[in-house]
């Protein structure tokens, strides 16, 4: 019998089908249902591409109106959510503090499962789930930075979009239209992205018939990790290791040197480069020159021009999210939980499509340890 073929990381497998997005080879591009991400990033609020991804259509505008009010009823932070957040230690990463509240936020949500055998839900429950924990994470993350940084909380404004209001209850103050459209475009392009592991995990659990809440707290555990959704914060501390753009070469000679995985570059899916790149670099490139931070451009472009000339690997979207996000004003440790609440809506809809035509993800493996034994006898 000839040895399996194991493929690690699961790397070029093929488990399922997906109508929700895909990277189109032949223009690199990302699309969502169809639309390229960077089309959508350009011409639509974040509401309009989270209708998309759980609909498979753009809303017209009575549908995104319906959508708004859903997710604008339920941005208030809830004061059991709040005094859960409050005892997860300030020294915790705030991802704890994201996957604690959700799981609370499913443990008491009044159409939730009232017993093990109907847990997956309708779709029809499921998408007000969805809906649910698309507003409420804007003010779990905020409510996460201002209360590490000594703040009060901020209420939300019912007369701000989705990402204008993310900003105000962060920052607490009415954020500029140019802060406002980068931070909306990187939420769009961070939203989804087919298999990858978090999304995976989403979706084993959803094959076993548990819940959307589970489906999601399960995703933010994948998402902690630094090889997946903590790269984004990874990229802010090379950027502070480095400190300028003529400090690059002697860094990334010591770093490679010492075979340092230089975070932000490269791709698994991406082999000619991360088609969502170019849209995130000039909205970095909008904030640069808003805030007059032109040492950031020219640290971005000096690593990226060296590492890509050395190694020929292009940057990914964590990249210039990263020196985005803390221009805006978001500390670094707020990265990841950024990308849960833009993420969730990708999420969501893999936990829907799962459920909708369910087969149980039960791989199998190769054993390599001992040969069968037996306890010795007593005596």
């Amino acid at each position: 019998m000839s040895d399996p073929d194991i493929k690690k990381g699961l790397a070029g497998v093929v488990v399922d089908t997906t109508a929700i997005s895909k990277v189109n080879p032949e223009t690199n591009s990302l699309l969502y249902r169809g639309y390229p991400v960077q089309e959508l990033a350009a011409t639509q609020p974040f509401e309009a591409v989270a209708y998309l991804l759980w609909h498979g259509e753009l809303p017209d505008q009575g549908q995104l109106d319906a959508l708004r009010a859903a997710e604008r009823s339920h941005r208030a932070l809830a004061d059991n959510v709040k005094a859960a957040i409050d005892l997860v230690p300030v020294s915790a990463h705030p991802m704890d503090e994201v996957r604690t509240a959700v799981s609370l936020i499913g443990a008491s949500d009044a159409n939730g499962a009232g017993s093990v055998l109907d847990a997956s839900g309708s779709r029809e429950e499921n998408l007000e789930r969805s809906v649910r924990l698309f507003a409420a994470l804007p003010a779990i993350v905020a409510y996460g930075q201002r209360r590490r940084r000594g703040q009060e909380i901020v209420a939300p404004r019912d007369d701000l979009d989705y990402s204008a209001n993310f900003l105000w209850m962060t920052f607490g103050e009415e954020p500029d239209p140019v802060v406002v459209d980068a931070f909306n475009r990187s939420m769009i392009l961070y939203a989804e992205h087919s298999f990858n592991a978090s999304t995976f995990t989403a979706r084993v659990i959803t094959s076993t018939l548990s819940d959307l809440y589970s489906a999601v707290v399960g995703a933010i555990g994948a998402l902690k990790g630094p090889l997946h959704g903590g790269a984004n914060e990874a990229v802010l501390h090379i950027f502070d290791e480095i400190g300028s753009a003529d400090r690059v070469t002697g860094w990334l000679d010591e770093a490679l040197a010492e075979k340092r995985k230089i975070m932000g570059f490269g791709h698994r899916v991406y082999k000619n480069g991360d088609s969502r790149v170019p849209t995130m670099k000039a909205a970095l490139d909008t904030l640069v020159a808003h805030y007059d931070r032109p040492e950031v451009a020219e640290l971005y472009d000096a690593l990226e021009r060296e590492f890509v000339s050395r190694k020929g690997i292009h940057p990914n979207l964590d990249y210039p999210s990263g020196p985005a996000y803390n221009l805006i004003g978001f500390d670094t440790l707020t990265f990841t939980p950024l990308f849960v609440a833009s993420r969730v809506t990708g999420w969501t809809a893999h936990v829907m499509e799962q459920a909708a035509a369910n087969a149980l993800i039960r791989p199998l493996s190769a054993y390599v340890g001992v040969d069968e034994r037996h306890v010795p006898s007593a005596g």
